[in-house]
């Protein structure tokens, strides 16, 4: 997990994994976003393969980059845990009493005396 924590740590690593979660592209069109090197995003590219966040394979003599989120799991759960739960799941259970307690009264009560209850 720090290994992908240190991979996404940086913004050029970042922005070329967005670049490959709509498309595989070859190494020489993601150098061509960026006004850095080709040599620096070559660096940066094997960061992320090191790192499992991305695959790479010869076609020809292009080397085609993909990505794998597969590797960010454990840090998106580790995230999530950081994250409070607990207001939306208050919320819910509130919501889930007032549903519970309005059918309740609607069952003892009656459709005739509801309706009487809010005509009057």
């Amino acid at each position: 997990m720090d290994e992908v924590a240190t991979a996404i740590a940086d913004p050029v690593r970042r922005r070329i994994l967005t670049l490959l979660r709509d498309e595989p592209l070859a190494a020489g069109d993601i150098a061509t976003r960026f006004t850095i090197s080709r040599p620096a995003v070559s660096r940066h590219l094997r960061v992320l393969r090191e790192s499992g966040l991305v695959r790479d394979e010869m076609v020809g003599r292009r080397r085609i980059y993909r990505l794998d989120p597969g590797p960010l799991a454990p840090l998106i759960d580790w995230l999530a845990g950081l994250l409070p739960t607990d207001r939306w799941e208050r919320h819910l259970d509130a919501l889930e009493t007032e549903v519970c307690r309005t059918r309740r009264e609607r069952r003892d009560h009656g459709p005739a005396e509801h309706r009487r209850e809010h005509t009057a």
